[in-house]
């Protein structure tokens, strides 16, 4: 009598029982299969789905590693491992991801919150706690990762976030829910300025918006391409089209000294940076990510006289 074991082809098995597919076996197998097929984080992708199948948390996995799984649990573990092979993110499959230290729900209709993102959230909060009182905007929100994070962390503020996708906006619901600041998170449907009357100004507005370019979305990994939302992605022939828009409303809606923040491509902080003191914002300068990227471009508005 045999049982089933991951085969290199497809998910088939054929092994005795006397070997038993243990928890530190099927882990290693995963990391294998796509390591093979040229995956980054394979490891940690092969825990976190061995970790979700079974609905452990990743570290109950190495407390009982040489546990024998029954037929429901590697069923479970297909299932999710033809997910990833076949490029889906990891973050939709477990259908979370963290940022800045708390939890967001994730589909395929927002993209998947990344740590270059937290470097607008810091900076953020650095102009806001020195800059006016008042509401923050958050334009092109999706999963709500920035607006809900800035609430989160600055109290009594409250954040009015936007996006042109209702689905994305029903995410973001969610996720304010979720991370309890609800009822300081409003929700509006439009696209970027166009959603607000002309007399609402902000302390401070954070946009992540679309900046890639037609031809680099061809050149994205498959993960992205294939599964992340192109509307919050694709620019259009011009990778600097939403920037542009930016620059020519934002002082519009910005409070005296008020702070505008923008995430960008690794290559169009300069160019972003000359569109924004072209339209007479001051104070205009970059800040680098992590990896040492000039991530974010940040400009204060000053009414002429």
């Amino acid at each position: 009598m045999s049982r089933a074991i991951p085969g290199a082809g497809r998910l088939c098995y054929t092994r005795a029982m006397a070997e038993a597919w243990t928890v530190r076996r099927i882990v290693a197998w995963i990391q294998a299969d796509l390591d093979k097929r040229g995956m980054d984080n394979a490891r940690l992708d092969a825990d976190l789905l061995v970790a979700h199948a079974l609905q452990q948390k990743r570290i109950a996995l190495y407390l009982d590693l040489d546990r024998p799984l029954i037929d429901a649990e590697l069923s479970a573990i297909r299932a999710l491992v033809a997910r990833r092979r076949a490029y889906e993110p990891i973050a939709y499959i477990l259908a979370e991801r963290e940022f800045y230290g708390r939890p967001f729900e994730v589909n395929r209709d927002v993209l998947i919150p990344r740590p270059d993102t937290e470097t607008l959230v810091e900076q953020a909060l650095l102009c806001v706690r020195g800059g006016p009182e008042g509401t923050l905007l958050d334009l092109c929100t999706g999963s709500g990762a920035v607006a809900v994070t800035l609430a989160a962390e600055l109290g009594k503020r409250a954040v009015l976030a936007t996006d042109i996708s209702a689905a994305a906006l029903a995410v973001a619901a969610r996720n304010a829910e979720r991370n309890g600041v609800a009822e300081r998170v409003a929700l509006r449907e439009g696209d970027l300025f166009a959603v607000l009357s002309a007399d609402e100004r902000f302390a401070a507005i954070t946009i992540n918006p679309p900046y890639i370019g037609q031809q680099e979305m061809l050149e994205l990994d498959a993960d992205v391409r294939e599964h992340e939302p192109h509307l919050a992605l694709d620019a259009g022939s011009d990778a600097l089209s939403f920037y542009r828009r930016i620059a020519k409303d934002a002082s519009k809606h910005l409070a005296e000294g008020g702070s505008l923040l923008v995430e960008v491509g690794h290559t169009q902080a300069a160019e972003v940076a000359a569109l924004f003191a072209a339209q007479g914002l001051l104070d205009v300068r970059t800040a680098k990510d992590l990896a040492g990227t000039e991530r974010v471009v940040l400009a204060r508005y000053a009414a002429a006289g």
